[in-house]
């Protein structure tokens, strides 16, 4: 479903497009899609990332398409440059190796990539795929405004004081996995605090996820299964089928797996993890919400507020999608409003307090 049903953008300012695929037939058949919108609109279509570039030098877009299969500089190798040149254009991946549970498309997120699309044979371009790519468009240039409002006074650069904590627990959607990857590059080697994450992917992406994961923090990263011990200095992420839970055991606590329906509809949920964590460590716990679309998290972060645990959000100018941060951020509950280097920073800093 598109977010216009919920969210009325008839009056809203046409977008603009660049398409970077190599392939003419591709090419011209996104353009039609996109044209065929009262929306958005193709500002250019070129075959590869040097021409891309060149473009981004005489114009801005909104959103740029990319392929990653492309010759000379493919996509991947290209997307850090593309992000730079585009000046908060928002990076769609449309490519036939973006499919389920494909490690390119946890790279490409890892990357900077806002979402990915997989890309049909070029006969099936019509139908199906183009509702899909206006609803990709739809979120990451609406969703937004459609799920928080006014942005919040900015809070001092200075990273706060946060109490000492035992456990890290981490949602994130939408943009949620490029800004994961700059806090956990922060972390030291010498940070040993168990670290939970719930990553809005299907179940299809996690082995490559928990390995993107594992690669980028260097250290340990694990699928979470039931009954899974918490260790130090290992990093659990949520499933995809289900939410990740915590429970106390006898010497610590332990994770226990759940399908019951979550509030916000989300298959992996962030509330019943923060839920948990606020039941289990108290103020010992310590939030992060990254970017993502919705209000997945809020809940369960009045839990552990309630308990005196740091809840800290991902400020707006670094969020893809600034929906499950200003969700927090907007009413004012949120401990902090950073961005992803610096909540690494305040992790680090204080990760080694009794």
């Amino acid at each position: 479903m598109s977010l216009l049903s919920s969210h009325p953008i008839a009056d809203a300012p046409v977008r603009s497009v660049l398409i970077v695929d190599d392939s003419v037939v591709a090419r011209a058949a996104l353009g039609r899609m996109i044209d065929a919108t009262d929306r958005y609109v193709v500002m250019g279509a070129v075959s590869g990332v040097a021409a891309a570039l060149d473009f981004l030098t005489r114009s801005r877009v909104d959103v740029i398409l990319l392929d990653l299969e492309l010759p000379g500089i493919d996509g991947l190798t290209g997307l850090p440059d593309l992000l730079a040149a585009g000046r908060g254009a928002k990076v769609l991946v449309v490519s036939a190796t973006a499919g389920d549970g494909a490690l390119a498309t946890i790279q490409a997120l890892a990357l900077g990539a806002a979402d990915t699309l997989a890309k049909p044979g070029i006969g099936a371009f019509a139908g199906r795929f183009g509702a899909l790519l206006t609803e990709k468009l739809d979120r990451l240039v609406w969703s937004d405004d459609a799920v928080v409002g006014p942005t919040p006074p900015q809070r001092a650069p200075s990273l706060p004081q946060v109490g000492a904590f035992d456990v890290v627990v981490i949602g994130a959607s939408t943009g949620g996995i490029h800004a994961l990857s700059a806090v956990l590059r922060a972390l030291p080697a010498s940070f040993t605090k168990p670290i939970l994450i719930t990553q809005h992917l299907p179940a299809s992406f996690m082995p490559y996820f928990a390995a993107q994961i594992a690669l980028i923090a260097a250290r340990p990263c694990d699928v979470a299964e039931h009954h899974m011990r918490l260790r130090p200095g290992r990093i659990v992420v949520a499933p995809g089928h289900a939410h990740m839970c915590l429970t106390t055991t006898g010497d610590g606590a332990a994770i226990r797996l759940t399908s019951d329906p979550a509030v916000s509809g989300c298959m992996p949920s962030v509330d019943p993890m923060f839920a948990t964590a606020a039941q289990v460590f108290g103020k010992r716990a310590l939030a992060v919400v990254l970017s993502g679309m919705g209000r997945d998290g809020s809940i369960g972060a009045k839990d552990l507020l309630r308990q005196g645990a740091a809840v800290i959000v991902q400020d707006r100018a670094t969020s893809v999608v600034w929906g499950m941060p200003g969700a927090i951020a907007s009413t004012g509950d949120a401990t902090a409003i950073l961005s992803p280097e610096d909540i690494g920073r305040l992790i680090a800093m204080r990760g080694g307090a009794a």
